[in-house]
């Protein structure tokens, strides 16, 4: 029996073990069917969207965009025009995994010092409070987010704290490298929360020079160009924007590049900066000296149609003028006596006139069709007769254009156009400028065109350049063509186009026209141009270091239907018998009496010389010296060190000045050097005779006046007197040879 009793005991306790063994098994079986339920649940229903994107809210910042940098746009020789320069924003997150309140703490004084003395956009002060109070923020929402999950809440809570601005503005590389020295953001971004947003911002080195062609960005690099080839070619420029995520990694942030940024291409031009810096200066002090409303000009290589240089300035206020709109090609107003060669070349091509053929014009008045056509000299009273064609074209008559034009083309008007349209002077053309309406287009009146009615004394008007609308760009092509043996080629500014530094896309001027007249009416009117410059209007414009041929015009201004101020140009090229460059100058609105020669012409005359002495090289056979010549090199006058320098060099003597001297006149015989010291007195003229351009502009210039120069060489001639009282902001002409 007590066996049986022990035998009975054991089985009650197997099966007791048993039984509580199933029951672990089938809690733990129970257990895993609810993880296997839940994780079924997660997967495969809405609420496991939910938890997803909560884990990525978590450990995932995406789809930041990583902005490309925008592609440089540079001189025909590498010269930076604009450039995309790298910038940072300065932001921190202040839930960063590592951050710690006793370490900011800490580090607060010195982090906040320094920051305030690096960019004075805050004193140390308000650094500090701004540290702080962003922290309580992010300790506030952390504390909100424990609250909600203690009462089962499924509240979201925002953290705003996780990508706040630091600094005001964007910093250099160089100033990044310094904050990261600082207390505390020596951390490292986990701890410190430190995040730099590279962005790009586009720096023009040259500043002002070319603005209004090179163009302008928006505030906001990602916009894009507003103006100019950036906006022209803003496409390429500007590149493609890549994706990056921020995602923790091992507890903390990093950077992940999904898609990488493709940089822009960069753009080579056809602008020389040297002849850019001439043109804007000759321009804008002429522009000053007249008072005029406003200017353009633009310079072109004959060969290659490719343009070195042009200026668009507009009067912001008295004396102050800024690149604005684009005049090259917006002047949409009637050219003038620029537009004569035209109707003489087409009335040649007809075989109607020659040269010498004369055309009455007596006191300057002729009427036609009850209209009056009148020169220039019409108010003298006298009696110039007959005048030839070539006479016309150098005086600049009216009434000889008006003639000629009727003699050729009064029996059917529509060939003048067609003739016109032939040269290629109406053919819409492209320009690498962004332009509005029928800006940068010629408007030439036809016989057939009914919205436009021609009526009995259009084709007169049109002959001297009235009732039609020639914008500089085209005049500047058609003279361009003149000097290019009738081939007429399109202007043109970007050249290169380059990706990753490889040279994807070379650009050649476009022929509008192959031929735009025969070689012989071509070189008829090319010496009548020439005889502007050696006998006509515009003999001011002629220079001593080559011939120049060339057109003066002087326009009224059509408004409200009549006319209002007037526009001066000039066209010309040069050196006359071998052409190198084409350029048109044009005035708006000067004050006093218009002169296309005067105003337009000197403006011409002093960017075509300083461009040839820039550009023109000696042979080696023509740089020799006469051994037999016994008088001495000329020096100028100015800085005694650089003479005195030159006199070392050359192995010449000169007679001490004392040490303290700065400037100095030197003369000079067959024997040696005499130098003398130049006194310059405040609030009088400095005597800049006998100087190079450098120091005669740093002189006068420092003393608070305007400088229009020239010529090259030494100075010969300057329009205020040494010794007279300064007048801030007054105009001195030096003349150069």
């Amino acid at each position: 029996n007590d066996k049986e009793g022990v035998m009975n005991k054991d089985t009650i306790n197997k099966r007791r073990i048993l039984n509580r063994y199933g029951v672990v098994v089938v809690v733990l079986i129970l257990f895993g069917g609810c993880i296997l339920f839940s994780a079924g649940k997660v997967v495969f229903t809405s609420e496991g969207e939910k938890w997803r994107e909560v884990g990525k809210r978590e450990t995932v910042i995406r789809d930041r965009e990583i902005l490309p940098t925008r592609g440089n746009i540079f001189t025909y020789d590498g010269k930076l025009l604009a450039s995309s320069e790298p910038l940072y924003g300065i932001y921190m997150d202040f839930w960063a995994g590592g951050m710690k309140k006793d370490t900011l703490v800490k580090y607060l004084e010195p982090l906040s010092e320094g920051l305030s003395a690096m960019f004075g956009d805050r004193t140390a002060s308000q650094y500090r409070s701004f540290f702080l109070n962003n922290f309580k923020q992010r300790e506030k929402e952390e504390q909100q987010i424990k609250s909600n999950e203690a009462s089962g809440s499924e509240k979201k809570v925002k953290k705003t704290r996780r990508y706040v601005r630091v600094i005001r503005r964007d910093i250099s590389y160089v100033e990044l490298k310094e904050i990261k020295k600082l207390p505390f953001f020596d951390q490292g971004s986990n701890r410190s929360g430190l995040i730099a947003e590279l962005k790009n911002s586009r720096k023009k080195p040259f500043r002002s020079l070319a603005t209004r062609t090179v163009g302008n960005v928006y505030g906001d690099l990602s916009k894009g160009g507003a103006s100019g080839l950036e906006l022209k070619f803003d496409s390429l420029l500007r590149g493609v924007s890549g994706v990056k995520n921020r995602e923790k990694i091992q507890g903390r942030w990093m950077d992940v590049v999904e898609i990488p940024a493709q940089d822009g291409y960069d753009i080579v031009t056809t602008l020389d900066a040297d002849i850019q810096d001439i043109s804007e200066r000759a321009l804008r002090n002429k522009l000053i000296e007249i008072d005029a409303e406003s200017g353009c000009a633009v310079i072109m290589e004959v060969k290659t149609g490719e343009i070195k240089g042009i200026v668009n300035l507009d009067r912001v206020s008295k004396g102050v003028y800024a690149e604005g709109n684009p005049n090259v090609f917006s002047y949409m107003n009637e050219p003038g006596s620029t537009f004569k060669p035209i109707t003489v070349l087409a009335a040649l091509e007809e075989g109607v006139i020659i040269p010498t053929d004369s055309f009455h014009v007596g006191s300057g008045l002729y009427t036609h069709n009850r209209r009056v056509v009148r020169d220039h000299y019409w108010t003298r009273g006298e009696d110039r007769g007959y005048l030839t064609v070539q006479e016309g074209i150098e005086v600049s008559s009216n009434i000889v254009m008006a003639k000629i034009a009727l003699k050729a083309f009064e029996s059917q008007p529509d060939k003048f156009t067609k003739r016109i349209d032939k040269m290629g002077l109406t053919k819409a053309l492209e320009w690498d400028v962004p332009l509005r309406g029928i800006e940068g287009t010629s408007q030439i009146r036809h016989p057939n065109d009914a919205s436009n009615p021609w009526s009995k004394t259009t084709l007169a008007w049109m002959s001297f350049g009235y009732e039609t609308q020639v914008p500089p760009i085209y005049m500047l092509m058609f003279y361009n063509a003149l000097a290019n043996n009738g081939k007429m080629l399109k202007p043109f500014i970007a050249k290169e186009f380059y990706k990753d530094g490889k040279l994807v896309n070379k650009v050649e001027a476009e022929v509008v026209n192959s031929s735009i007249a025969s070689q012989k009416s071509i070189d008829m009117v090319n010496n009548m141009l020439e005889g502007v410059i050696e006998r006509g209007t515009a003999k001011v414009v002629k220079s001593d270091l080559f011939s120049i041929a060339g057109k003066t015009g002087t326009a009224q201004i059509a408004s409200d239907g009549g006319y209002s101020g007037h526009f001066v140009s000039f066209c010309g090229f040069f050196p006359a018998d071998e052409p190198k460059y084409t350029c048109f100058v044009g005035i708006r609105k000067p004050k006093g009496i218009p002169s296309g020669g005067g105003m337009a012409g000197m403006v011409f005359k002093n960017i075509a010389e300083q461009t040839y002495v820039r550009t023109t090289y000696l042979a080696v056979e023509d740089c020799r010296v006469d051994s037999t010549l016994s008088k001495v090199p000329t020096l100028k006058n100015g800085i005694w060190t650089k003479n005195q320098k030159v006199l070392k060099d050359l192995g010449y003597q000169s007679n001490s000045v004392d040490k303290d001297t700065f400037w100095v006149q030197v003369k000079s015989d067959s024997v040696g050097y005499q130098t003398e010291p130049l006194t310059l007195i405040d609030n009088l003229v400095p005597n800049v005779y006998g100087m190079g351009a450098r120091d005669a502009l740093y002189l006068l210039e420092k003393s608070g006046l305007r400088v229009n120069v020239s010529g090259s060489g030494r100075v010969v001639s300057q329009s205020i007197g040494p010794g007279q009282k300064i007048v801030k902001g007054s105009t001195v002409n030096l003349v150069m040879r």
